[in-house]
């Protein structure tokens, strides 16, 4: 059967500052009725050639008890949600470049630069991080703050990293997450290459905001946050294509 392609490009970061175009910061309610936002105070932003770079040296931000609070320093959620077809496949395919400063040799979870792919009506999260000498894929389905998430019988809340050397280090590589609703399926590539697939996903994913981020993900202690230290990291990213496919 022919399919129906459509094509999105998620950009237009000169935008960025106003909120009122393609993004805005991220960040999540809290059952006290306060908001924690996703913004470090002293973050540089410069935008050209449609290329979005952010500086933040150091990292400032933590949480003392809720992981992914703790984790988010510095977060760009789009403005609109991506609907996923039905009955075929979307793909977000965009490049990255990451370069930490002070971060701990051999630490990818130290500091790194992101793209999530969040979708809030079932806690899913498909992303990749991007290091010093290291990137990782990620697969999750996560407790988020005001989500439900689905009960299937499985494993309800889970989140899969995988961590790869094989990219260029500290310069810009292509990225791409591909997901099938029909197949229960997640590809991940990078530079044009699938470095993994993960197949029978047990929920149906929805819709995906797309999330740019700078973070860490250093586990809290019984005495609150240990993510911070000094380190810092400057993150690079080009707009967003996004291809939707209806079979």
């Amino acid at each position: 059967m022919k399919k129906l392609q459509k094509e999105i490009v998620l950009g237009n970061f000169q935008s960025i500052l106003s909120e009122s175009g393609s993004w805005k910061m991220g960040g999540f309610p809290l059952p006290d009725g306060s908001f924690h936002e996703f913004r470090e105070p002293e973050a540089v932003v410069i935008v050209r050639k449609d290329e979005l770079y952010v500086r933040v040296n150091p990292f400032t931000k933590s949480h003392p008890s809720v992981q992914f609070l703790d984790n988010a320093k510095h977060m760009y959620y789009s403005n609109d949600s991506i609907k996923v077809p039905e009955e075929g496949n979307i793909s977000f395919t965009w490049k990255m470049r990451s370069r930490p400063i002070g971060t701990t040799p051999n630490d990818l979870y130290d500091g790194f630069v992101s793209v999530n792919l969040l979708d809030f009506s079932t806690g899913a999260a498909l992303d990749f991080f991007a290091g010093d000498d290291q990137y990782a894929s990620v697969y999750a389905v996560l407790p988020f703050p005001g989500v439900h998430v689905p009960e299937t019988g499985k494993t309800r809340y889970f989140c899969i990293f995988k961590e790869e050397t094989a990219f260029y280090q500290r310069e810009w590589n292509e990225y791409q997450i591909s997901y099938n609703r029909r197949d229960d399926e997640v590809r991940f590539l990078v530079n044009g290459v699938e470095v993994r697939r993960e197949s029978n996903v047990p929920i149906k994913f929805n819709e995906f905001t797309v999330a740019l981020g700078l973070m860490t993900e250093k586990d809290i202690s019984p005495n609150g946050s240990t993510s911070l230290h000094g380190q810092g990291i400057i993150g690079e990213w080009t707009p967003i294509k996004i291809i939707v496919e209806n079979e």
